[in-house]
């Protein structure tokens, strides 16, 4: 198993790379016959940068690094991991990032602003060699590595859920049985050795848990594992060493003041700027919202950001001036009614999120951070799940993990796990990353969907011990 796994990775980094040379060599066609004589010529000078060997390979390799560190950074070299549609958007976004900043690269060395017609034509035929390589890795993937035969061993709580979610990637994943753990750990030991590639732990009580993933490790069998919240926690422990004896060291979470500095300087800086570059977006939305109905522009709403303190939230407005006249909290819903025309424009491409960069200038919000909820939201929550206040540890964000790896419509308990993942790894670099990966999600429209209407009335009982 272990050599089939290495096996694996090795073919699906050396399709990778292969990927990215084909992606450098047009971007070396271009740079060649195009840019290069531009660069050589300079702007109204007579003589402008002359390049020799090494330069060229330079040129072609700081490429190449920016490819790479995209592909890296939005899965565009996760084939097999992600959906084939998935990485072959992660590899056109990459792709648009790595020319955008090697055409300014190229405008820096010519002296001036450089033809911007070759870049697109460059940008074109990488999208179309993404997806021809895409799809063809994509089959040769099905093809040599069949599907994850998975044993699903669960308790009370219903496994629909899951298994609608492992049965929406069939050419990775196939759960071949399930088993309720009433069935006994010696039973579902007996089952496990029968072949299966995997197990799937989906919330089990922690004692039979223990006991499943003692034998999984003794027998090298990869688990898939629900993890509850105390699971969570102890990823942002410390290991201690008392004497001879290892210890984990759980405390009360508090940013540093050095990373409490450095996340309001980037707060700060970076809403300046986009408050600038958005400036015009954010007028021409503001009149066509006032002439629809003549309504108010903005739209206030109480929010709760660290600690529970409340502040008001500001938004384009995006809904009927009385979408809530009955004075009852509700999320928005799929086709929802409520919303304008203008505002289902601007939710979709996000803009209706801009006005919260004063939010955030303010300091009541930070760029990443677990979504604001309005007090009566979280009291409705909390109420099945105490747990939900631990979100409130950190400052609100505009961007956070759980919209970077979830989804506007991921139960309120999937929320508050991807939330508590943030929080309790909390680093700059973190903040950085999510940053980047949220321009990859502002332009997937699932990320804006809304919620089911059972979402909004029910919540689902969990074990969360």
């Amino acid at each position: 198993m272990k050599k089939i796994e290495s096996l694996k990775r090795l073919i699906i980094l050396q399709l990778s790379l292969v990927g990215i040379l084909l992606q450098v060599g047009i971007y070396a066609f271009a740079w060649f016959q195009i840019y290069y004589p531009l660069v050589l010529r300079g702007y109204q000078r007579d003589v402008g940068i002359k390049f020799y060997f090494r330069g060229h390979v330079l040129i072609l390799l700081v490429y190449f690094l920016l490819l790479f560190f995209f592909m890296q950074m939005y899965g565009g070299m996760k084939i097999g991991y992600l959906k084939a549609g998935d990485v072959f958007f992660s590899q056109c976004f990459s792709l648009v990032c790595a020319n955008v900043i090697s055409y300014m690269q190229i405008s820096l060395m010519y002296g001036w602003v450089a033809p911007v017609v070759p870049i697109i034509y460059v940008t074109l035929a990488d999208i179309v060699l993404a997806g021809v390589w895409t799809a063809g890795c994509n089959h040769l993937y099905k093809k040599v590595f069949p599907p994850r035969k998975l044993l699903l061993v669960y308790g009370e709580r219903s496994i629909d859920d899951i298994t609608e979610k492992f049965k929406s990637r069939p050419d990775k994943y196939k759960i071949e049985k399930s088993i309720h753990i009433e069935a006994g750990t010696e039973q579902i030991e007996m089952e496990a050795k029968k072949g299966y590639d995997a197990l799937v732990l989906w919330d089990i009580p922690v004692e039979v848990r223990n006991k499943l993933l003692k034998f999984c490790y003794g027998d090298s069998i990869r688990v898939y594992m629900m993890p509850k919240i105390p699971d969570i926690m102890l990823r942002g422990a410390d290991q201690l060493h008392l004497f001879d004896t290892p210890i984990l060291f759980l405390r009360e979470y508090v940013l540093t003041f050095e990373q409490r500095f450095v996340k309001r300087t980037i707060d700060i800086v970076c809403a300046l700027i986009l408050v600038v570059l958005a400036s015009p977006f954010m007028l021409v939305t503001a009149i066509a919202i006032k002439l629809y109905d003549r309504g108010p522009v903005l739209y206030k709403q109480v929010r709760c950001t660290r600690d529970m303190q409340e502040f008001y939230i500001l938004k384009f407005r995006s809904m009927r001036v009385d979408a809530e006249k009955d004075g009852v909290a509700r999320l928005a819903s799929k086709n929802d009614d409520r919303i304008t025309p203008i505002g289902k424009f601007i939710r979709m491409v996000r803009i209706d999120e801009l006005p919260q960069l004063i939010n955030i200038l303010k300091g009541e919000m930070s760029f990443i951070g677990p979504r604001p909820e309005r007090p009566e939201i979280i009291a409705q929550y909390v109420e099945e799940m105490p747990e939900f206040v631990y979100r409130t540890k950190v400052k609100a964000g505009l961007a956070g993990y759980a919209q970077v790896y979830g989804k506007y419509n991921t139960t309120p308990y999937d929320k508050l796990k991807l939330d508590l993942f943030y929080i309790e790894n909390y680093s700059v670099w973190m903040d950085i990353k999510l940053m980047l990966l949220t321009l990859k999600i502002l332009l997937k429209p699932e990320s804006t969907e809304g919620v089911d209407a059972n979402q909004t009335t029910a919540m689902k009982k969990t074990d969360m011990k």
